[in-house]
């Protein structure tokens, strides 16, 4: 695969450990302004993509997908620059699909569709359907990468950039980890545009509803989730 397709569609790996990741000590989070219209990929695949998600995802979820996308955004543009050094287009337009398509499955709907669990089966429908709507296959694949490793941190081996940040800024905006990354000035900007509408409590359900229909689902191996979700200390005001 080019070097240009590799970053640009976030495939190369950093370790699953999280040690690239900036410490309390040395983050040093800015206020930068986040525009949200400012800052969203306008290219043709994201803008179909966006409406095939926002059609089928509740008002809920879909704002919580694109308010995982500011708090990306400005994870790479503060903390790793060096990932989008001459792919900057190209990365956030791949951030954007999987933000879109990480949480698609987790809908009563595709829940019931299948048996697999909703990181594998999001997964899967975002590969078939991005290169549908003209993504590259690599694009696409790492898209479906993404998503399903979006909820299996670990101490060992590797995971691509693309994942590695689709983790950290899903578990800011629902579990509040990580909190010194971002600013809390960036989290009312991103609030205000993308309102929570009470996302804790409506996202512990969903966990919930996933394990009680799937116990073998993978969502077990993070036993404090929902809890975890609901006990959102630092998105608490925002709620």
């Amino acid at each position: 695969m080019p070097k240009q397709q590799t970053e640009g569609f976030g495939w190369p790996p950093v370790p699953r450990n999280r040690s690239n990741i900036p410490t309390k000590a040395n983050a040093n989070p800015t206020a930068d302004d986040v525009d949200f219209n400012k800052i969203w990929p306008k290219t043709d695949v994201v803008r179909q993509a966006q409406e095939y998600v926002k059609q089928a995802l509740s008002q809920e979820t879909y704002n919580h997908s694109l308010r995982v996308y500011c708090y990306g955004h400005t994870m790479v543009s503060q903390h790793f620059r060096d990932w989008i050094t001459s792919v900057e287009g190209s990365f956030f337009e791949t951030w954007a699909l999987t933000c879109l398509f990480h949480d698609l499955a987790t809908t009563p709907e595709n829940r019931n569709d299948t048996h697999l669990s909703f990181e594998f089966h999001g997964g899967f429908m975002a590969l078939q359907r991005l290169q549908e709507f003209g993504a590259p296959k690599a694009q696409a694949e790492s898209v479906c990468e993404a998503i399903i490793r979006h909820q299996d941190p670990g101490e060992t081996g590797m995971i691509t950039r693309l994942g590695q940040l689709v983790q950290l800024a899903t578990e800011f905006d629902n579990m509040g980890f990580q909190p010194h990354l971002i600013h809390e000035d960036v989290i009312k900007q991103v609030v205000e545009q993308h309102p929570r509408l009470k996302w804790s409590s409506c996202f512990a359900k969903t966990i919930k509803a996933e394990i009680e229909e799937k116990p073998w689902c993978h969502t077990t191996v993070l036993p404090t989730f929902a809890e975890d979700v609901a006990g959102n200390k630092l998105m608490a005001p925002y709620e």
